[in-house]
């Protein structure tokens, strides 16, 4: 052993220990903070576990190594592109949690913020660089959890001989490790804030509405909510036609049988010809995702926003949001930015919009100077996250709860400055995480702006802020004045930006999607 790589190893023994309710786990001292990583908070779901819900893990003697992350769960080859594989450690065990932690001091008691991270449903990994939390941890206070779940149909699909909406059981059971176990690091466990965006902020508003989740938090945070959650008819023809291209039979023992590295080629195959079912699937098909919660009356009872108008969520405190220009991202990946004719923005139109071809022409007059493309891409935000993201605040404050509002407004620098207020910007500024991930295709190379770290600076301020106390420093959303913060280079507080498309969804109340056939 060299002397550089003796004193490597010598780092790491002296790294900080903390015993969990498994076994004690050894970590990292890395930039101020005291960083673990790969604990497992689940046995690893594959064998008779697979399909089940989770199992606790199984203890350790020792002290185990935390210094790595936990193998990501299987996930379709290639589905984030330029954003980042799902690379790291292999293996089975993809139920892991990783802490950053100012001082793993039991007494000191911080405010903890558990990340959930998005993905469609079908790709994601708390290891992607992206979602390294030391920022927030460091500059807020606080310590964060980021955690793996299974997606695609591991975590998803709806099939005979297993529960429902797996990943978000997952979550439930991270959640509950975080409950047992944050204290040893330094949190506490009375003041826990989930906080993910897209299919993260769908799995927090999910959780919300999940008897299985009570008392599990005491905050939320959801970025961009999609507003897509299937109905069990449609999560079964879904489930049919997945195990069909794996050669299957929707069923948890047929499924069981084909590798689970292998599994999401099925996922895959049917996302590329989704809309050859658009006569069954309907507004599902052009997502090109068959992946999203079920409301399945058991671990998901109703959709969130019926949850929280009824009062499931009226003691959790709200913060949620989206980005000004959520579908662009979609239009330049897809390279159909500026090329959407009128024939393809009428028949979205009338198949997102609220009333069909009235929901069009409505759309049409709210906006008559905007070219079909600039009504496709309006359309898809609003239908997409945009509403759903105010109908989630409005309907916890028709529960008697309290909900702050903001939209982010300031564009990404890259790629020419076509991709404005994008989806998925809010990540690279909230972890200050620019050159990683979607950070590449967002951010021109170069420098970082002065006015992106000041933006940047600002998202952590105002969602520890959030996770400590409640208030992320601008006033509650209402249905009169209708506050929100828009986040900019100039940041304000002013009413709610989009009042033409709220307008044209008011009353719309997100139903979960039907089998149409």
């Amino acid at each position: 052993m060299t002397t550089s790589e003796s004193g490597a190893r010598a780092a790491e023994t002296a790294g900080p220990v903390v015993r969990t309710a498994s076994g004690a786990v050894r970590g990292r001292h890395e930039d101020g903070l005291a960083v673990f990583r790969g604990i497992p908070f689940a046995e690893p779901p594959v064998g008779e576990a697979r399909f089940q819900a989770p199992r606790p893990a199984r203890p350790w003697d020792g002290t185990r190594e935390a210094y790595a992350f936990g193998p990501p769960p299987p996930q379709e080859a290639g589905l984030l592109g330029r954003t980042g594989e799902a690379t790291g450690p292999t293996g089975d065990d993809w139920l892991t949690v990783n802490v950053w932690t100012p001082d793993a001091d039991p007494s000191a008691a911080r405010a903890v913020m558990v990340w959930i991270y998005g993905g469609a449903y079908k790709a994601g990994h708390s290891g992607q660089p992206g979602y390294d939390a030391q920022r927030i941890a460091r500059d807020g206070d606080v310590v964060v959890v980021t955690f793996n779940y299974r997606v695609g149909i591991e975590g998803f699909t709806l099939l005979e001989g297993a529960p429902a909406n797996r990943g978000l059981l997952d979550q439930v059971a991270a959640l509950e490790w975080v409950q047992e176990n944050i204290g040893a690091f330094g949190g506490d466990p009375g003041q826990v804030t989930v906080f993910g965006e897209s299919a993260g902020a769908g799995s927090v508003a999910s959780l919300l509405a999940m008897p299985r989740a009570r008392g599990l938090f005491r905050r939320a945070v959801a970025q961009s909510v999609p507003g897509t959650y299937f109905s069990a008819e449609l999560a079964r023809d879904m489930a049919e036609a997945l195990a069909a291209e794996a050669g299957r039979r929707p069923t948890a023992a047929d499924l069981a049988a084909v590798d689970p590295r292998r599994l999401p080629d099925a996922g895959q195959a049917l996302s590329a010809k989704m809309l050859q079912y658009a006569d069954r699937w309907g507004q599902a098909a052009p997502t090109v995702t068959p992946f999203s919660p079920v409301v399945d009356g058991d671990v998901l009872p109703t959709t969130p926003w019926q949850a929280l108008a009824a009062g499931a969520a009226r003691d959790v405190d709200l913060l949620t949001g989206h980005n000004r220009d959520e579908y662009r991202l979609f239009l330049v990946l897809g390279a159909m930015l500026g090329k959407i004719t009128e024939d393809r923005a009428t028949a979205t139109l009338r198949l997102l919009a609220p009333g069909g071809e009235a929901g069009e022409r409505a759309y049409r007059a709210a906006f008559p100077d905007a070219s079909a493309s600039e009504l496709y891409e309006r359309v898809q935000t609003d239908w997409l996250f945009a509403i759903p993201t105010l109908h989630l605040a409005q309907a916890q404050l028709a529960g008697g709860g309290r909900a702050h509002v903001y939209e982010l407004t300031w564009e990404a620098p890259g790629n020419g400055g076509a991709l404005g207020a994008c989806h998925a910007l809010d990540i690279a500024l909230l972890f200050g995480t620019f050159r990683a991930d979607l950070g590449n295709l967002l951010f021109a190379r170069g420098d970082i702006p002065a006015e992106a770290e000041e933006l940047s600076a600002r998202f952590r301020r105002a969602w520890t802020s959030f996770a400590r106390t409640g208030d992320p420093g601008w006033p509650a959303y209402d249905t009169e004045a209708r506050l929100v913060q828009v986040l900019d280079a100039e940041p304000k507080v002013t009413a709610y930006p989009e009042e033409r498309s709220r307008l044209l969804w008011e009353g719309y109340d997100f139903p979960p999607l039907p089998l149409l056939g």
